[in-house]
């Protein structure tokens, strides 16, 4: 393997994607290491056992760092955690179940929940998905807070999808399907029914190898990807996948991580393109939420921002440089600024923006 380093830089670049595409381990031999280092000069201050194997290490850094601000702020009182867990719950339940057709509004999920009250014109199914999945969130917050590395596992998957699917369908949940299915508007086809077995068996067995060895986003982000890759239900395995995912993020001591409505069109590309073996741009997809969740916690845990740091829609932001609010768009869709998604509008931050300027003007371009 060493000899093949000395064939030049393109060998080399694509030797290096190889090692940390498919790593599970650190490199076992250090002279791989030592060896790079004195031919191309490129790692010389990186350590191969901790750099990132499909996150962005900038993006990386980034969401630590907040995450440790988030940390370093806790305890919370405990009005402040029901006030944010409510409202990333209700969201969170809108989001995941809008993601798979369901009609009910943002408000109207509010008042199924809050008011029980029956939305005219909306089916029965619509109420009872979101009652469910509300229930579900407040199964994976005790689950954690009473066991924060709770192992993963077939049967708490199955809990999870007869959660979401119970009283919609009883005959399909808790169980794995038992007939053949295809994914909407997506080339992948899911094994065999009597596959799906020993492959459910697979995914907890790579859980339990994986999970010392990837960053919990890369981890969580990735069992959310060969969950529905499988697709082992009958019905609710996006909405199982997310809770699942969250499970893991929640351990890690992140908020509560909601995959936007909005976002779907990316979020079913990304996932296409994690069946096809590149898993980079779903777990960046996942990352983004991420940051948008600790964002979130961080603007109302510290309200009382300067100026610079305070979050404006982008079209503000285009008025203070001399930038359109077309390019800053996408550069936020890009992930070149540090911005989230507000409803349908991106925000960003004064200081946020003059970082990028600055970083574009040190390297020269």
């Amino acid at each position: 393997m060493t000899a093949n380093l000395h064939r030049g830089m393109g060998d080399y670049s694509c030797l290096l994607t190889r090692v940390f595409r498919y790593r599970t381990r650190p490199l076992a031999d250090p002279k791989i290491h030592l060896h790079l280092v004195y031919k191309y000069g490129m790692v010389s201050i990186l350590d191969l056992y901790h750099i990132t194997m499909y996150l962005d290490q900038q993006l990386s850094d980034r969401i630590d760092s907040k995450l440790k601000t988030l940390q370093s702020a806790r305890p919370l009182s405990p009005a402040m955690v029901e006030k944010l867990r409510e409202r990333f719950m209700l969201e969170m339940t809108y989001n995941s179940n809008a993601m798979e057709g369901n009609t009910l509004t943002l408000k109207e999920t509010y008042l199924v929940l809050s008011e029980g009250i029956t939305i005219k014109g909306k089916s029965l199914k619509d109420h009872l998905e979101v009652k469910n999945h509300h229930e579900a969130l407040e199964f994976i917050f005790d689950l954690v807070e009473h066991n924060k590395q709770h192992t993963i596992s077939e049967h708490l998957i199955r809990e999870l999808q007869s959660l979401v699917i119970g009283n919609i369908d009883t005959s399909i949940a808790g169980h794995y399907r038992d007939v053949e299915v295809a994914i909407s508007a997506s080339d992948h086809q899911p094994p065999l029914a009597t596959e799906v077995s020993s492959k459910m068996a697979d995914l907890v067995n790579w859980y339990s190898q994986n999970q010392a060895n990837l960053h919990s986003i890369e981890l969580a982000a990735i069992i959310h990807h060969r969950l529905v890759n499988i697709h082992p239900f009958a019905d609710g395995n996006g909405r199982t996948a997310r809770l699942l995912m969250n499970i893991l993020l929640l351990q890690a001591e992140y908020p509560l991580v909601i995959l936007l409505k909005n976002d779907r069109k990316k979020y079913y590309q990304t996932l296409s393109q994690a069946d096809q073996n590149n898993l980079a741009p779903f777990v960046t997809f996942v990352a983004r939420a991420v940051e948008r969740s600790l964002d979130l916690y961080l603007d109302t845990i510290v309200p009382n921002r300067s100026q610079d740091e305070q979050y404006l829609r982008l079209n503000q932001l285009a008025g203070k440089f001399s930038l359109t609010q077309k390019h800053l768009n996408l550069l936020a869709r890009e992930g070149k600024i540090v911005a989230h998604k507000r409803g349908r509008n991106w925000v960003s931050t004064i200081k946020d923006i003059q970082n990028y300027l600055d970083s574009k003007k040190q390297k020269g371009l």
